[in-house]
């Protein structure tokens, strides 16, 4: 099976300005996906889709090929992560001259990903004849049941069901999609411009290791478990 990995690294970020280059640990950002993208020997190639000439000049320094500069139209805020899929793809089958079976999202804002993870995820993938597959961590804390909407005032169970549940140790697990790894199938991606297909199944990660890195509190987070090891 050839796998096709990007990782997006755009330039601008309104959130935590310049994160994807920022230092975390003994990296910067970026470097922890790629790190763990390249000790995954299921890829066919892993590269990063950037329009900055700075993000593009730190991955090439850990071994990740960038083979184009993203165009400006899909560096702006609007820009949908399925368009800079695709543009990944129709460069990399045009230049290496043969079509992908897969492809690889992994986004550098979730810098604790394991090699082990994506590798979980292909198994996945190939055992149950999957044509997507996401992550997810398992919630431990607030539980849907515990949600309310206001209607003005008054509070209304978002699921409604909740109220027939008296006992916690009898609430159904739920589970968060924490936006680390996104496998789909080449056709999928390509025909239905999605990340989803119809025989979606989810690899569980420890909620250690799926931090989002969005805003400086995250980066904080993940740099203490990166410290103490408590990483699940």
């Amino acid at each position: 099976m050839r796998v096709l990995a990007v990782i997006p690294a755009r330039g601008g970020s309104k959130g935590l300005p310049r994160k994807n280059i920022l230092r975390l640990g003994d990296h910067p950002l970026i470097a922890h996906t790629i790190l763990a993208a390249l000790g995954v020997p299921q890829l066919a190639n892993v590269i990063i889709s950037t329009d900055d000439e700075e993000i593009a000049s730190t991955a090439r320094r850990y071994n990740a090929a960038v083979p184009f500069m993203r165009p400006p139209e899909l560096a702006t805020d609007s820009a949908s992560a399925v368009d800079v899929a695709l543009h990944a793809l129709d460069f990399m089958e045009e230049l290496t001259d043969q079509p992908y079976d897969a492809f690889l999202l992994l986004q550098p804002t979730c810098p604790l990903r394991r090699s082990e993870d994506i590798q979980a995820a292909i198994r996945l993938y190939q055992d149950e004849q999957a044509d997507s597959v996401i992550s997810v961590y398992k919630l431990e804390s607030t539980h849907p049941y515990y949600i309310y909407l206001l209607d003005g005032n008054t509070p209304r169970l978002l699921m409604p069901e909740a109220a027939h549940q008296h006992h916690r140790q009898d609430y159904p697990p739920v589970y968060v999609r924490n936006g680390a790894i996104y496998l789909v199938d080449r056709d999928v991606l390509v025909e239905r411009r999605s990340f989803y297909g119809d025989r979606l199944r989810a690899v569980v990660m420890p909620e250690e290791r799926s931090v989002n890195v969005d805003t400086r509190a995250d980066l904080i987070r993940a740099e203490a478990l990166l410290e103490t090891g408590d990483q699940g």
